[in-house]
């Protein structure tokens, strides 16, 4: 299983080389989908997922996509999946995000199109790769909105958590000080990653990609 997990997505070219080496191919001989349901229920300006998307697009990719698993049937999204080289879950609430896999019936078949496939996660979509979603970090860190009866369980492809935005103007609690803090009693290893960095991980092996800043913990 190819995953690269970002804070802030596709961003210098140490992450471009890093992604176009776990594709096997130039990025413009590659298909990829974009996934924005995170974002949905996001409130305000969401001139970044535009951003994003514009970024995207200056990198030359043969094809971009767009598939929302909250908003399109099965049968639909599963066909954008199928064809891509790389499923690119973007940023937004991780529990929404996490909520659609289960629904859409995406977390059943994710593990098998990952056999072929480069899963890229920004943000949240890499947050969800975890065992789980990390409530005490979710709520004192990044201050999301959830209903505490809401299911927990991440997708499990690796057994560490990932904080993006370390640093960040828009996230203030993403610092070293205050994660050490808030993560007292937790065992796991944690990488906190900013928006220039990401983790290349290939059958379980990890990988710092950077070209900013970033801090492991336990």
């Amino acid at each position: 299983m190819k995953l690269l997990l970002t804070s802030a997505g596709i961003k210098n070219k140490s992450i471009v080389n890093a992604l176009s080496g776990m594709v096997g191919k130039k990025l413009s001989e590659t298909s990829l989908v974009f996934i924005p349901t995170a974002s949905n229920v996001e409130k305000g300006d969401k001139s970044w997922l535009i951003d994003d998307l514009i970024n995207l697009k200056k990198q030359g990719f043969k094809s971009i996509e767009i598939a929302d698993i909250s908003a399109i049937d099965e049968k639909l999204w599963k066909l954008k999946f199928e064809k891509a080289d790389i499923l690119y879950f973007e940023g937004g609430n991780t529990f929404h995000l996490m909520e659609w896999i289960n629904k859409s019936g995406l977390a059943k078949i994710l593990p098998e199109l990952l056999k072929t496939k480069v899963y890229v996660g920004v943000s949240a979509g890499s947050c969800v790769v975890s065992k789980d979603l990390a409530l005490k970090i979710s709520q004192s860190i990044y201050l999301e909105d959830l209903d505490k009866t809401e299911n927990m369980e991440g997708l499990n492809f690796v057994d560490f958590y990932i904080l993006p935005h370390l640093n960040s103007q828009y996230f203030n609690k993403v610092r070293k000080d205050f994660i050490e803090e808030a993560t007292k009693g937790m065992s796991e290893k944690i990488y906190a990653i900013d928006d220039n960095s990401a983790l290349k991980v290939v059958d379980g092996k990890i990988e710092v990609v950077s070209e900013g800043e970033w801090v492991a913990f336990n």
